[in-house]
Parts: C-alpha cells; sequence; structure tokens
C-alpha cells in the first residue's frame, strides 16, 4: 500500500422583531415569487422586509465525476417554500443557503466558510466525504451540523454533529448480518480512498457475528469509467466455494451502477454469485436500469437507514414534493439522500418550534439540542436524542445515536422490504468491529 495515491471519500443571538405587514405591488410580488428561496418577503410570511430571515445551509457535491448529491438542497429549497407559504417560523422567512462542495477538500472547507461568513443557525441536510475540512469551521463558529450523510467518521465524532442516521457503520454492519447466513465467499469492491477503508471492518462486524469469515477486499477508483477487472476479481473470489453461492457486495456509491455494466458482463461466467449491497449504492431506478427481474440485482439483499420508499410514512414528504417541487427531476422520494434531508429539516423545524420567540441563533439551536431534546420524526427513525457520548462511544461513534437498520430485498425488480418486524438495531454488532 505504500506510495499509492490516497484521495479522501469519505454570535450574537438574532433578536425577533414585530412582525410589521406590508403591500407588495403586483410585479413585486410576482418577482419575490419567481425566486426559490431566499426573497425579502416570501408568500404566506407576514415579516416585513426589518424582519431577519432564519438562514440555515444544505450543501452537496453537484457535477462531478464521483458521488453527487444535487437532489438534497433541491429538497431543502422546496422545504423552505413549503414552510414559508404556510407564515414560515413564527412569521419569520426560512432561508436556505445552498453550496456545492465538488467533491473535494478545497470545496467543503469553503462552504463550511460561507456557512460562517453567513452567519447560519445550522447546516442541515448535507453530504460531504471532507467531514475534516467542513468540520473545524463549524465547530469554531459553534454552528450545528444537523442530519449529514453519515459518509465520514467526523460526523460520529463531533460535538457540533447531530446525525439522523447510522451512516455507513450501519449499513454495512447490517448487510453483513444478513449474508453471513445467505451466502459462501463475500467479496466487498469499495473505494480506493480514506473513507473506503473503514468499511471492511463494518462488513465483517455483521459477516462475523453470524459466524461467517471475513470478506475478501478489492479496492476501485471511486470516478472509474468501467470496472472490468475489479467485477473478474470479485467474481472469482466470491465463487471459491462449490457448495455455497458467494456473494459480490459492490458499495462505490454513484458509481455503483457502473460497476455492476462490468458485473453483469462478466457473470456469465459465475451464474451463481449474488449480490448485496447498501442503500445510497443502489436504488430502485439503478435496479430497472440493469435490467429489473432480469438484472444481476434480482434476490440482493440491501440494507438502508428508513422504511421502503412505498410506505405510508414518507407521504408527507411526497405531498410537499408534488406541491413545491413537481417536475424537478433532482428530487427522487427514493433517494436516501432526499430522504436525510427530509428528515433533517423535521428536526430543524421540532427545534426551532421549541425555541419559538426565544434565542433562535446557532447558540440557541445548539443548547436546545443539547439539552435532552428528542425529535420525533413522524416513524421514519426511532425518536432521536444527542448526548454527549452516545451508546457506542467505546468503539469511535460518540455521536452515532440511530443504530436501526431496514433490510430490502429485490424481488421481481421491486425494491421490497425483507422483514415483517421492521428494523433492526445493530448495536451490538457495531459494539464488535474492529475499526483502526
Amino acid at each position: 500500500m505504500t506510495g499509492r495515491r490516497r484521495t479522501r471519500s469519505t454570535s450574537l443571538p438574532i433578536l425577533t422583531r414585530p412582525v410589521k405587514a406590508v403591500a407588495l405591488s403586483a410585479g413585486a410580488l410576482a418577482a419575490c415569487a419567481s425566486l426559490a428561496v431566499g426573497c425579502g418577503i416570501v408568500p404566506g410570511v407576514t415579516g416585513g422586509p426589518g424582519d431577519d430571515p432564519i438562514k440555515v445551509m444544505t450543501w452537496a457535491p453537484e457535477g462531478t465525476a464521483a458521488t453527487n448529491k444535487p437532489g438534497m438542497p433541491a429538497m431543502a429549497r422546496a422545504y423552505a417554500r413549503w414552510v414559508n407559504a404556510q407564515g414560515g417560523i413564527h412569521g419569520r422567512e426560512l432561508k436556505v443557503l445552498t453550496c456545492n462542495d465538488h467533491n473535494n477538500s478545497v470545496g467543503a472547507a469553503k462552504c463550511a466558510q460561507r456557512a460562517v461568513d453567513d452567519d447560519v443557525v445550522a447546516v442541515v441536510g448535507s453530504y460531504s466525504q471532507f467531514g475534516d475540512s467542513f468540520l473545524p469551521p463549524l465547530e469554531s463558529a459553534g454552528i450545528p451540523y444537523i442530519g449529514g450523510y453519515g459518509v465520514t467518521n467526523e460526523e460520529f465524532t463531533s460535538a457540533m454533529s447531530y446525525p439522523v442516521n447510522g451512516g455507513q457503520p450501519t449499513l454495512l454492519a447490517g448487510l453483513g448480518k444478513a449474508l453471513s447466513t445467505g451466502c459462501g465467499p463475500v467479496a466487498l469492491v469499495r473505494p480506493d480512498s480514506i473513507a473506503g477503508d473503514q468499511l471492511p471492518a463494518l462488513l465483517d462486524s455483521g459477516l462475523n457475528s453470524g459466524g461467517h469469515p471475513a470478506a475478501r477486499d478489492q479496492l476501485a477508483a471511486e470516478d472509474a469509467t468501467e470496472y472490468g477487472r475489479q467485477a473478474e476479481v470479485a467474481l472469482q473470489r466470491a465463487n471459491k466455494d462449490p457448495y455455497r453461492k458467494g456473494c459480490v457486495v459492490p458499495a462505490l456509491g454513484d458509481r455503483t451502477d457502473t460497476f455492476m455494466d462490468s458485473f453483469r458482463r462478466a457473470r456469465d461466467t459465475y451464474p451463481a454469485v449474488r449480490t448485496g449491497t447498501v442503500l445510497g449504492s443502489v436504488d430502485q431506478t439503478v435496479i430497472d436500469a440493469t435490467g429489473g427481474a432480469e438484472g444481476p440485482y434480482e434476490g440482493a439483499y440491501i440494507t438502508g437507514w428508513y422504511p421502503v420508499a412505498s410506505d405510508a410514512r414518507w407521504d408527507p414528504m411526497k405531498n410537499v414534493i408534488n406541491k413545491e417541487a413537481f417536475g424537478d427531476n433532482r428530487i427522487d422520494p427514493a433517494d436516501a439522500g432526499v430522504q436525510t434531508t427530509w428528515i433533517a429539516y423535521t428536526v430543524l423545524k421540532a427545534v426551532l418550534d421549541k425555541i419559538g420567540t426565544g434565542d433562535v441563533s446557532s447558540l440557541g439551536v445548539r443548547r436546545t439540542l443539547d439539552d435532552g431534546f428528542k425529535a420525533t420524526t413522524g416513524g421514519l427513525t426511532p425518536p432521536l436524542q444527542w448526548p454527549y457520548q452516545g451508546k457506542l462511544a467505546s468503539v469511535g461513534f460518540a455521536r452515532l445515536v440511530n443504530t436501526d437498520v431496514t433490510l430490502q430485498v429485490v424481488r421481481q425488480g421491486r425494491l421490497v422490504s425483507a422483514r415483517r418486524s421492521g428494523a433492526v438495531d445493530v448495536t451490538k454488532t457495531l459494539e464488535n468491529a474492529n475499526i483502526g
């Protein structure tokens, strides 16, 4: 491994003022209504231009050669339009600033610095692989990071982070647990990056819980345009046992579908090998694009953080999308990033409702979250509460508070729940993970 280039994959309180009714000319109203978010006065919000908006930020990579999450900032804007159409937050506009971190550390740091410069009360529902770049500026300014995607270890260690899901740790541990009784040899194909380096230990923690040997680790570039060699090697490794069907686990984020193109061509020689992966690497769109019931994902186990997209508990989110973002093809209600942003903003609104007309600032939001506040999310997650040291602090995940994992399976080309009992808690599995 030596010599190999490594990339990273992985204020003063705002005082409320009296609300003033302000009449707009027809032209001004039309101009404001045409803006997604951020106009001085938003339809439904009764505050005048002298009433400060409540500013938050959502960031994610867009237009890059690796993982992209354009649906997350788009969902944030739609949420703000919906809230503001109902009168805002105690009469104040919710203003969402967005930022593209370009999937690099410099971009992530710039987004964080912009959040500091604009004095946002929180960064909400965001995705970035560079926690060591964006968290230090937020920590220095005391700005909470609510509902990151969970792709970096820093999100589960920083006292300024309030994750709403268990990130990659829970998904890989849960998948390993599921595959431990259903697969022969397991081959993991994962990014050759710092964030990817922790994935084998997490998957192995689940495999070991069922008495299964560790997975074979196969490195791959996260921005490759084809994975023929990696697919061939993974298939060979998963086909070692003549008596048990092996499994290939691609965990390459947005490049998983690229890998599957290569995998599908190479698989003819190894028809018995199956697949398993994690939500975020695969969704219904990817399953459809790779052949549906006739494709390589048929029968595959896929772990996620939340209920399947067809679950009725997602109806409030879908209603907001239909009302405020109809036709915006960036927002897929089945996308785990969009779902995470919805849940994160649900938490934010609950916090702001708790504060009321009190200290609506980054300090006020953080104090509320730290003071035993418990957020409910309509059953999409367990009740969320962030003690200083969580139950997984001993293995380096002090801020990981949601250890629930849902197990899904592809049946007849559709992603459906694999368990009637719902989510599974993987706390015990993670406690035994050998994470260096």
